[in-house]
């Protein structure tokens, strides 16, 4: 690389420059959840799944993998489960907020979130300290077949990379971007306050735009605002499963996580600003995120100067090295940074190291999309799901009063499951038999003090 910058090295130093920057930030974020370490359980816990914890699964599509993620719910012990339909979530919402204890945890859930049957302890274990309000869970794909597709492998890598920044933030200064709704827990008390209730169920972007994803990202900035931590317990006692699109679907997905993140970043950066004075590092993440897409397309422009020039003689200008010698290097770089980027992955799932080209080239694709999602911020529709209704008739229903809505009975049963699920094999004696969940309002069954509803 050097031989191929000897023309006028001094061109170079700047992007020499932006690359030492990166990847020395890269390795203080290894250091950083390296050094990282999960709340211990207590010896006596305050709060118990048993008698404390409430968790709510928002649903519309759920598919096969929703029985399993049930059952692993279930393992957990919690005091009730909570399923919400779309068309309904938000007055349900405020009405639980007037009926649960404030003293107890609130979970959100995914329908395709597969917990460990240690999770909810764990969880828990982080709101031992009594500034604590929200608490979130490392990540890892379960794939939707017998093996992962291009576009699951691809989701792995970013999780992956995600579970190094969301360590790494916490153990720095306790803060981090986002909660992630697969999974995240919060006191009852946060959720009970009017003040939020009416927040959630009016976010506006440029307060004409009513959002209708992003209620994680709104989640994790009303803590910051309101004066209260987080913490994320990453290990693999608390490490949850989640399914991905296993097709080019998951691009549209990504698309609207990004566009979450430009709206939400924008907001803590320039509008709300607390995040500056109390998790400075974690604004500091956000900032480089600005900036990120820009940077990162810098290297093929600079790379596509050089081949040009490379048609050109010394003599006139041009450089010494022909054109196939300068994208041959370029990609050896891209080739090995990559993967040396990517190696926590690739260390438990070797095999996945024929996909560091695809995740080469997402990564341009991916910083273009940053660009173009910047540029369509007024679009708020989920993109991924059939069924989402217009986010504005719910919160006219919720100022109303939530009268008028309409109940359809319909009964699913969740059993055991009768093949092994991914945490069969640190199940505990504990046996949940079948529990019937009905649509309502009010208990349908109850099983080893376990309330289920459907709403």
């Amino acid at each position: 690389m050097l031989y191929l910058t000897s023309d006028d090295f001094p061109i170079f130093i700047p992007f020499g420059v932006i690359g030492f920057y990166r990847y020395l930030w890269y390795i203080i974020r290894i250091i950083a959840s390296f050094t990282y370490r999960p709340v211990p359980l207590p010896e006596n816990p305050t709060y118990v799944a048993s008698e404390d914890v409430t968790i709510i699964v928002p649903t519309i599509d759920a598919g096969d993998e929703f029985k399993e993620a049930a059952n692993s719910w279930l393992a957990g012990k919690p005091k009730e489960i909570i399923i919400i339909t779309e068309e309904k979530m938000l007055i349900p919402l405020q009405e639980l907020a007037h009926a649960v204890d404030p003293e107890h945890i609130i979970v959100f859930a995914d329908d395709d979130a597969i917990w460990p049957p240690t999770l909810l302890p764990y969880v828990l274990a982080c709101f031992e300290d009594q500034k604590v309000g929200g608490v979130g869970t490392s990540q890892r794909v379960q794939p939707v077949g017998e093996r992962m597709t291009v576009w699951e492998v691809l989701a792995a890598f970013r999780l992956t990379i995600r579970n190094i920044e969301i360590s790494s933030s916490t153990h720095i200064d306790g803060g981090l971007p986002c909660l992630s709704g697969r999974t995240a827990a919060y006191r009852t008390v946060i959720l009970k306050d009017p003040e939020f209730l009416h927040g959630f169920t009016h976010d506006f972007w440029l307060g004409k735009y009513q959002l209708n994803s992003g209620d994680d990202k709104f989640l994790t900035r009303w803590m910051v605002s309101h004066g209260w931590s987080t913490y994320v317990q990453c290990c693999k006692e608390a490490e949850l499963l989640s399914t991905m699109k296993p097709n080019w679907r998951f691009l549209k997905q990504v698309l609207r996580w990004t566009r979450n993140t430009w709206r939400s970043d924008l907001r803590s950066l320039f509008t709300e600003r607390y995040i500056w004075t109390s998790h400075p590092y974690v604004a500091y993440t956000m900032v480089d995120k600005l900036f990120n897409p820009f940077t990162l397309l810098v290297g093929p422009c600079l790379v596509g100067t050089l081949v040009w020039k490379s048609t050109i003689s010394v003599e006139d200008g041009g450089y010494h090295l022909p054109w196939w010698n300068i994208i041959l290097s370029y990609l050896v770089w891209l080739f090995a940074t990559r993967t040396a980027k990517l190696l926590p992955h690739l260390w438990h799932s070797p095999s996945h190291i024929v996909y560091v080209p695809a995740f080469i080239l997402f990564g341009y694709y991916f910083a273009i999309m940053k660009l173009y999602a910047l540029c369509t911020l007024h679009e708020t529709a989920w993109g991924t799901r059939a069924g989402i209704g217009d986010p504005t008739k719910a919160t006219a229903a919720t100022d109303a009063g939530g009268v008028g809505v309409n109940v359809v009975q319909e009964k699913v049963y969740f059993d055991q499951p009768s093949t092994p699920t991914r945490y069969s094999g640190h199940q505990s004696p504990f046996h949940q038999s079948a529990v019937e969940m009905q649509t309502g309002y009010s208990p349908q069954a109850s099983d080893g003090g376990q309330t289920a509803y459907a709403r």
